[in-house]
């Protein structure tokens, strides 16, 4: 071709059909709702990894209760006792059910309750004043801490003389012996708790400029944290049986708590009643360890890579 000869004109693009653009459109649309089923799934399956963790916590208890209530029936149908002495399940229940619907059962977990609560926390207090200073002061270790664990293997009712000498019949006498058979349990897990800290941990605070109280703030009772929790659980179990028995020695009129209860069935012979009272003791003590201390322990050891997070 010659350079005296035109160019032929450069062809302009076709415009896009609308039938391509509404193809277009189509294929965006298709992708996010594949988006938007993909999250829905993804949501889904984190859901019932949940359900079935919440079963494989439950199922266990379940099963070991209705276990246990086979075995009563069992022994029960075997004739080994008169069922006036060792009344069914059934005949339980119904008086369980008896007392829900007249208000005594609330009344006596109430006030059991109260009184738990209050000598608990009371015995908290006094376990972690004894304890941090035992733990972190030699000389003192040597001088008290055998006899803290002297303290903790005392029996709980070898205190309930001294209380009503004290405290006379009062709810003090009853809150002392919770304390005494709580608080050193309590201070002894914070002990052990802080033995148990590596010793860089320690320095590894000392260098980062903890010292006094922010040193045992932010060193000591996190590093003592699992140990404090299983002494929190000890001391619960002394101070719940504690109480127990002081309600049972020491009644304080218009007081009908659960050990009340207990005695009053013991006294009318009532042996439905008094199976029903100590399995609503039984409940408690079950729903605490799991609801409370549980719940506790595995937030610790999951925050120390002891668990998996995903569980």
């Amino acid at each position: 071709m010659s350079a005296t000869e035109p160019t032929e004109p450069t062809q302009l693009a076709e415009p896009t059909e609308p039938t391509a653009v509404v193809t277009d459109l189509q294929r965006t649309l298709d992708q996010n709702i594949a988006g938007l089923d993909a999250l829905e799934l993804a949501d889904s399956s984190t859901r019932l990894p949940q359900a079935r963790r919440v079963w494989s916590a439950v199922w266990p208890k379940l099963a070991a209760v209705g276990l246990a209530l086979g075995i009563w029936q069992l022994v029960v149908w075997s004739g080994w006792k008169p069922t006036y002495v060792l009344p069914p399940p059934a005949a339980v229940f119904k008086e369980l059910w008896r007392l829900a619907a007249n208000g005594s059962l609330q009344t006596g977990v109430s006030i059991t309750l109260r009184r738990a609560a209050m000598g608990f926390s009371i015995a908290i207090v006094l376990g972690v004043l004894v304890g941090a200073p035992v733990s972190q002061i030699k000389g003192l270790r040597t001088a008290v801490g055998s006899m803290i664990t002297g303290l903790q293997t005392m029996p709980s009712i070898a205190w309930f003389p001294l209380a009503i000498l004290l405290f006379r019949i009062s709810e003090s006498a009853i809150l002392f012996v919770v304390v005494m058979g709580a608080a050193p349990a309590i201070a002894n897990g914070l002990i052990a708790g802080a033995d148990n800290i590596a010793p860089i941990l320690r320095r590894a605070g000392r260098v980062l400029g903890a010292s006094g109280p922010a040193f045992y703030r932010d060193v000591i009772l996190p590093g003592s944290m699992p140990s404090f929790v299983a002494g929190l659980k000890q001391g619960w179990a002394f101070a719940w049986r504690s109480l127990m028995a002081g309600e049972l020695l020491v009644i304080i009129a218009n007081k009908a708590s659960i050990g009340v209860q207990l005695q009053v069935a013991r006294d009318l012979n009532d042996a439905t009643a008094l199976v029903a009272t100590m399995v609503v003791i039984f409940v408690i003590g079950v729903l605490v360890d799991s609801l409370v201390f549980g719940t506790l322990e595995r937030s610790i050891r999951r925050r120390w890579g002891l668990i998996d997070p995903a569980r």
